[in-house]
Parts: structure tokens; sequence; C-alpha cells
């Protein structure tokens, strides 16, 4: 991009911007949460938009001179409602967390229960990991998976907890799973409890979109909880969408004013670009070959003798154990490959005695490189060096395999960067 204006009035976070460019385009993308925006969603996003202020929903602002503002959430909607075949959509959550905490307290009274996935089986930290906040509001159980071989979850068990506990949300949704989950079992449950079936697909949003994944609209759910960034391919924020109308009503509520205050309207008009792009013939492509290249990927680091929990996966990302792969912990790994220029995260596997800042286990995932353009060879590349790197630790070999690296990415250009 030109930042001339910015060159001028602040140098150092002028340079510090170029720097972080440079590192994008030399380097390799496997963090499954990250992804590039187009350049007219960039461009969105750095409009004069961010000049005003529009507290309210379309047609019912607290301030005047919102008469474009409302045109363009409006647009931003019913471009979500059709991309995911919903009833209603909210496009002002300003992320994935704060979108799933409003859909709690739009559906529940503080001290309901919620049956959400364990954290280290897959799940997020707002599904009730004691160290946030809301699981000091609300009352969490959780569900695991019944193997780490396979990543099968435990229904049968999944059912007795929410019959004894009685869940007024019953939670699909992960930040770290690799396979799909049986959302029909997960909708039977609900119903048989009479809970809220709520799916949190921030992950795979972009997945569902172009159909390369399920959506659990199809099967029942009540309520579906989005980032619209990860593989949507959109700006950072949150979305909600319903099955019914009534159900928006109530959780529009719990986001305005219940929440937060004012939307932040460049991103809602980010997100309105990227849902149009979604729509596109093409995005199809890219949502089918994120899933080839994530299983190209998986299969040659198991084929490297890299430990991969569930032994492979049905969508975007992968969990290795590092431990038993390389002999050293998630963090120590995550370190390693960013010397190399190839960026992914430490992450928990499932029933990790390891601390969260030295887990056992490395994430990561294929979106941005899909993006580049990448496809199958370039992913049994990327996992060739991630398997030398690791294992040559912080030798002579690093400096030669970043230099592969980085001719790898300087092939394949990142969207919005000149």
């Amino acid at each position: 991009m030109d930042y001339r204006y910015l060159g001028k009035v602040d140098h150092l976070i002028h340079d510090l911007i170029k720097e972080e460019e440079r590192r994008q385009k030399h380097g390799l993308e496997l963090i499954c949460s990250e992804n590039y925006v187009s350049a007219a969603v960039m461009e969105a996003m750095s409009s004069v938009l961010n000049n005003k202020y529009s507290e309210g929903y379309p047609g019912a602002r607290y301030y005047g001179g919102n008469e474009v503002m409302d045109k363009i959430e409006s647009e931003a909607i019913a471009r979500a409602k059709t991309l995911f075949r919903a009833a209603h959509a909210n496009v002002q959550p300003h992320a994935g967390a704060p979108a799933n905490i409003a859909t709690y307290f739009g559906l529940c009274e503080p001290g309901a229960t919620i049956l959400g996935m364990d954290l280290s089986h897959g799940g997020h930290l707002t599904h009730g990991h004691p160290v946030t906040h809301i699981a000091k509001v609300f009352r969490f159980v959780r569900y695991k998976m019944k193997s780490v071989e396979t990543g099968e979850i435990d229904y049968d068990e999944m059912r007795r907890v929410a019959i004894a506990e009685k869940p007024k949300i019953v939670l699909a949704g992960f930040s770290a799973y690799p396979r799909e989950l049986n959302y029909k079992a997960m909708r039977a449950i609900a119903t048989e409890v009479g809970a809220y079936a709520v799916a949190d697909m921030a992950h795979i949003a972009g997945l569902i979109a172009g159909g390369a994944a399920r959506n659990p609209f199809d099967d029942g759910f009540d309520v579906i909880l989005t980032t619209t960034h990860k593989s949507l391919r959109g700006p950072r924020g949150g979305m909600i969408l319903t099955a019914t109308p009534e159900l928006g009503k109530k959780i529009d509520k719990a986001v305005f004013p219940g929440f937060q205050g004012g939307p932040i309207m460049q991103m809602i008009a980010a997100k309105a670009v990227a849902f149009r792009e979604a729509l596109q013939p093409e995005f199809k492509v890219y949502a089918r070959q994120i899933v080839v290249n994530a299983k190209a990927l998986a299969e040659r680091l198991m084929e490297q003798g890299v430990k991969l929990i569930t032994n492979g996966t049905d969508n975007h990302l992968m969990l290795a154990d590092a431990v038993a792969s390389f002999g050293c912990h998630g963090g120590e790994a995550q370190t390693i490959l960013d010397e190399v220029g190839i960026t992914l995260n430490k992450n928990m596997i499932a029933d990790d005695k390891r601390p969260a800042m030295s887990p056992s286990g490395i994430r990561l995932g294929t979106p941005a490189l899909t993006t580049r353009g990448m496809k199958e060879a370039e992913m049994r590349q990327v996992a060739d060096f991630i398997v030398r790197a690791i294992r040559a630790g912080s030798n002579d070999e690093l400096p030669r395999i970043r230099k592969e690296v980085e001719e790898l990415a300087l092939r394949f250009p990142v969207p919005g960067i000149a």
C-alpha cells in the first residue's frame, strides 16, 4: 500500500508497518486463524466511514446523518443472510468473543448452564475456560473427544452430561479441532434437554460459505456465531446469524445496547465487501482448495513421522504433538520456525499436562497460503521445511531453510501488498 501521508507524519510507525509487510511477503503464514484480505476489503477498512458514529441499527439510530450508514449495514446484513442461508444477521460485533458473549446474554440468564467443548480437546476460551470472566457469569460444563486417534466426540457422554446438567445452550464449535462435528447428534441432544443449539463456526465460516463444510443451519441449529476473518477472508470482526427473526431480535438487544456501543462502520463496510467476494463462484474453488491443501500438508507431515492429533484433518487445520514428534514442546517449535520465516502457534493438545505457554502441541492451517495460490505440491514442500527446521534445532541448517522459505514465498504474492 501507499503510506505517503503516514510517512510524513510518523516515520516510526510507517517503517514498522513496512517491516510487517516484508515479513508477510517473505514468510509462510500457517496460523489457521489468520488470512490475507483483498485490496478492496483493505480500502473499505481505511475509508471515511471511520468518521461516523452509528449507535443503534438501520432505521433506528441515535445520531443523525446515518442515511448512508443504514444502506451499508443493510447491504452487509442482506449479503450475510444469503451467504449462510440465515433468517437474521447481526454484523455489528467487534470480534468473535463479543459475539459469543452477547449471544449467551441474549439466550440465557446469568447463572445458566452452557455445554461446550473442552479447551484442550479443541474448544475456545469463550466456551467457558475458567480464566475468562464469562465463566464467572455462566456455568460451563464440557464435552471431549472419545478418541484422540480419530477425533470422534463422545456423543453418548455428551448426552449424559446434558441430561444431568440441563444446559440452556449446547455449543458446537472449536478453535483447534481437525474433524467435522456431528451437528445432527448435537441438535438431537439440545432438543431432548430443551436447549438452544448454537454453533461457533469462526474457524470454518469460509469453508461453510464455499460449500466445503456442512452448514449447521441445515441440521436445525438455532444460532451460528462467527468471526469474519480467518477462512472467510474478511476484516477482523464478528457476526451472529439466527434461524429465525425472533431469535435475532433477542440477540440484537444483547449486542446493542447490552454489550457494546457504536459499531465500527468501516469494518461493517469491509465485511460487506468480503461477503460479496465469498458469494462469487471462485470462492467455492478457494474453500475446497483449503481442505485439499490441509489434507496434503497433513499427509506429508505424517509421512515424515509427525504425530497429528486425530491422525489427519477434515477441515483447514491440524494439531501436531511436538513432544512426541520432535522431542521439544510447542513453544520451542514455534520459536525455531519463526527463525526460518514459518509462522504457526503453540497449542495445547488433549488433556495436556504442560502449561499453556509451553504446551505439547503446535497448531497450523492452510487458509492464508491457499489465498496466495499455493496448492498440494507447495504444501508438501512446506511440510518438509517444518520437519527439517525443527529437527535441525538451532544449527547452521536454519539459514539455508529460511532462504528456501523466502524463495517459495516470493513466488506467491500477498493480496493487497504491492
